[in-house]
């Protein structure tokens, strides 16, 4: 499939004009103890912009091509529900073990792996979400991503034509295990005192590791044997749901939500001052909500189409965004034609836009950055 990205900040209204720093400007910056100044202000108010701006392009690509036209064809909605309805659950429940097993081995297993080799900055820098001390909100709203999928909506309640219900009346028992273990894991991970990067090798990430373990065990357990026993007519109704009640409605919430994130931004950088930035941050935590309760149903257009990168790729690369900043040089963030996540030009383009790049840009030490 064919994925053309038209990113260019200037068409996208973003036409700033940017000083180029001369050689004598130009000194060694620690990018790890980066702050905002006088001098750069300018730089660090346009790039958030242009970053905040391609947030925005993304979560509309991603909307449109659920709700309204995917590629050539119509929306990947209606595709969603019109194929076969045991092909859908069955990506369902795929996505859900792939989120179990990210959180539990990678997001919070990896930085617990490396400090328990006592390799103590790299295990600090590959925790997401730290410069904003929001890890926890972002693991456990990965669990509730799945709760989201099994339930039929996005409430916690359960719909009645929520795949729960499905697999309850035929299996009451395989039911109560992966609610009791979609609870356990969010509530083992919401354990693990705040914030996350100051308690990494702890008693209490070792639980949520090992209920995230379980929750994984039970979604890869009976749950695929058992929906193929259901009736394709449930089976079709469940899907029917899961797209009109929990994916259209998040999407929604993104487009918006960036929507909201970027004229935030926006405002701060025609008056930098700390109300705007505390503005910032209260806008990018609202955004970060429907993104990361997406996560568990990341296929389709969000997979095909790189976006899940494009909005959320971690870790960062802080040496280019400090270059970004001296050089504003935009065109650094963009790429275009087949998405291929082997590819190098565009990986590192990806390491220097979305959320954790707007994150670092905003956040400090778990709050709001200020104006010197």
């Amino acid at each position: 499939m064919k994925k053309f990205f038209y990113l260019s900040a200037l068409a996208m209204g973003l036409m700033f004009i940017v000083t180029a720093c001369s050689d004598e400007d130009t000194t060694e910056i620690d990018a790890k103890n980066l702050d905002y100044t006088v001098e750069n202000a300018s730089s660090w108010g346009n790039y958030m912009c242009v970053v905040a701006q391609l947030l925005v392009n993304d979560a509309t690509i991603l909307y449109d091509d659920w709700a309204v036209k995917y590629n050539e064809g119509g929306s990947y909605a209606s595709f969603f529900k019109n194929q076969d309805a045991l092909t859908s659950i069955e990506q369902l429940i795929d996505g859900c073990v792939d989120i179990a097993n990210e959180v539990g081995t990678a997001k919070i297993g990896d930085p617990y792996d490396l400090y328990k080799n006592s390799e103590y900055e790299k295990a600090l820098y590959a925790v997401e979400s730290w410069y904003s001390w929001h890890s926890r909100e972002d693991y456990r709203n990965n669990i509730y991503s799945i709760r989201n999928v099994y339930y039929g909506t996005r409430t916690g309640a359960i719909s009645d034509l929520s795949l729960s219900k499905a697999v309850a009346a035929v299996n009451a028992s395989l039911d109560a295990s992966v609610k009791k273990a979609i609870d356990d894991a969010a509530a083992a991970i919401w354990a693990i005192p705040s914030p996350f990067r100051n308690n990494i090798y702890s008693s209490e990430t070792e639980k949520a590791m090992e209920a995230c373990a379980v929750l994984e065990e039970v979604l890869k357990g009976g749950l695929k044997s058992c929906v193929e026993g259901i009736d394709k007519t449930v089976l079709s109704a469940v899907v029917a749901n899961y797209v009109d009640v929990v994916v259209l409605p998040t999407y929604a919430d993104l487009k918006a939500k960036n929507i909201a994130l970027l004229s935030a931004v926006e405002a701060f950088r025609i008056a930098p001052n700390n109300a705007n930035f505390k503005a910032c941050a209260t806008a990018w935590l609202t955004a970060r909500e429907p993104w990361e309760t997406s996560e568990a149903f990341l296929f389709g257009p969000v997979a095909d189409k790189g976006l899940d990168p494009n909005m959320d790729s971690w870790p960062l690369d802080q040496e280019g965004i400090v270059q970004i900043l001296t050089s504003g040089n935009y065109t650094d963030l963009n790429w275009d034609g087949d998405y291929d996540e082997e590819n190098d030009q565009i990986a590192s383009a990806q390491s220097l836009r979305g959320y954790h790049t707007l994150e670092y840009l905003i956040f400090k030490d778990g709050e709001a950055r200020t104006v010197q």
